[in-house]
């Protein structure tokens, strides 16, 4: 066989397999984090993180089922999706998705941010089916959760395309000594998340490129998922981190290489002094 035939089924196969298998292999990743912030009364806390599963066309309601029990097997106790339910290309509102949502159960709740998808298909719309399936939405907005004494804040901000984010007005109420959970769509957000008294931020909409060249990176990330593109990220002098999740479905093309559809377990603690 030629070189130029070599090439063409490894082409060949390797799009099969993007098509066909790696965008419905999920990965479970735990990560651990440990802040001064962070209240010893919530040691332990399971914070599991979902995002972009894009509904329509390319992802099913069957295939959300999946993810559901995937998500409710990490035993967590709060859960988090960062956005972009449905796909706004090849996807439409729909109620369907309530029942297999409403399975999702979290002692300490369920919250939610709205992606640029979602905005423009339809943002009360898929807000009112996140919010019929039990998730709370913040949009500039927060919630906290208290245990004891003591409690953490869960934040999540408006999207960046379509929305108009408030930080400062999202963060109302919060304390400069009290751990801050943001949710925030767009990774990219983190620039200005940084600014403020926030710890964690978690963040979806750049799918981690879904095709990623080994020793070169991903061939595309959109618009404010270009500068945290996939994956935690540390900051010098500060213990905020952002973490992008690669997502769950894909958008305008249903392939994903060497960047699998993911499910985050975070299990936070509190820094020894």
């Amino acid at each position: 066989m030629s070189a130029i035939g070599s090439l063409a089924m490894l082409t060949g196969a390797s799009g099969i397999y993007g098509i066909f298998g790696e965008r419905y292999w999920i990965q479970l990743k735990t990560i651990q984090l440990a802040y001064r912030r962070y209240p010893a009364a919530f040691a332990g806390t399971r914070i599991v993180q979902f995002s972009d599963t894009h509904l329509g066309k390319y992802y099913s309601l069957e295939q959300l089922a999946r993810v559901v029990k995937l998500v409710q097997r990490q035993k967590p106790d709060l859960i988090c999706f960062t956005g972009d339910l449905f796909d706004s290309n090849y996807g439409e509102l729909s109620d369907d998705v309530i029942p297999i949502l409403s399975r999702l159960q979290a002692k300490l709740g369920k919250y939610a941010v709205l992606g640029n998808h979602d905005m423009r298909l339809d943002p009360s719309g898929v807000r009112s089916v996140l919010e019929r399936s039990g998730f709370t939405v913040l949009v500039n907005a927060n919630k906290s959760i208290e245990r004891g004494n003591s409690r953490l804040w869960v934040v999540g901000i408006d999207e960046m395309f379509h929305g108009k984010p408030d930080l400062p007005l999202a963060l109302k109420g919060t304390e400069a000594d009290e751990f801050v959970l943001l949710l925030a769509h767009e990774p990219d957000f983190a620039d200005t998340a940084m600014k403020f008294s926030v710890d964690l931020q978690l963040s979806g909409h750049s799918h981690g490129g879904q095709i990623r060249i080994p020793f070169y990176g991903s061939l595309f990330t959109p618009d404010l998922g270009q500068k945290y593109q996939v994956g935690l990220y540390a900051f010098e002098k500060s213990e905020f981190h952002v973490y992008t999740n690669r997502g769950i479905g894909t958008t305008l093309f249903p392939i994903r290489f060497n960047c699998r559809p993911e499910i985050t377990v975070f299990v936070l603690d509190a820094k020894q002094p």
